[in-house]
């Protein structure tokens, strides 16, 4: 079988790109042309300043110390006597614990268990380990330790700064069993 010469190939290459070029061209654009000669002819038009915006002043939410309207509220005389017993501050001295690496809130409540008479709440971290912890144990950021451990519930006292230099304030949090 013979192969197409390049002479021929390249005419027919020739010849289609000129009869593509031929019926491209569209003798009949003279209503574009007077539409854009009308449109070049029109005033040009006025175009309004940037807009001035004042600028943004951040809002200082001065709730934070409050309890959460959503956490379980602790028995007030618990926490009074709790408040009168000890001096209020963080013991800086005391070794961390290893859920005191995560906020409160990252830590989820997965179940509880007694073993040997002792009662254990199991907690989730955020990277997916399981910890035991019982009444005393500290946990979150802001110095928490949990004071009451239900079926359900674990009762946590937070020392948080009152934002003045040198004073505390307890906050109490709770963390309910995931999926109550």
């Amino acid at each position: 079988m013979n192969s197409p010469s390049p002479v021929g190939l390249r005419g027919v290459f020739l010849g289609s790109a000129l009869l593509l070029c031929v019926s491209c061209a569209d003798p009949g654009a003279a209503d574009l042309d007077a539409f854009m000669a009308q449109k070049r002819a029109a005033p040009g038009g006025f175009i309004e300043p940037i807009p001035t915006y004042e600028p943004y002043e951040a809002f200082a939410y001065s709730a934070a110390t409050l309890r959460s309207p959503f956490d379980r509220p602790m028995d007030i005389r618990q926490v009074a006597a709790r408040s009168a017993r000890a001096a209020l501050r963080p013991d800086p001295d005391r070794p961390k614990q290893i859920l005191e690496w995560f906020t409160l809130d990252s830590l989820v409540m997965v179940g509880s268990l007694q073993r040997n008479g002792q009662n254990w709440t199991l907690i989730k971290d955020p990277e997916g380990g399981i910890h035991r912890v019982q009444v005393g144990d500290f946990l979150g950021r802001d110095h928490g330790r949990i004071v009451d451990m239900g079926a359900t519930y674990i009762a946590v006292i937070e020392i948080v700064s009152d934002g003045t230099d040198d004073g505390w304030v307890e906050r109490p949090r709770t963390i309910e069993l995931s999926g109550m």
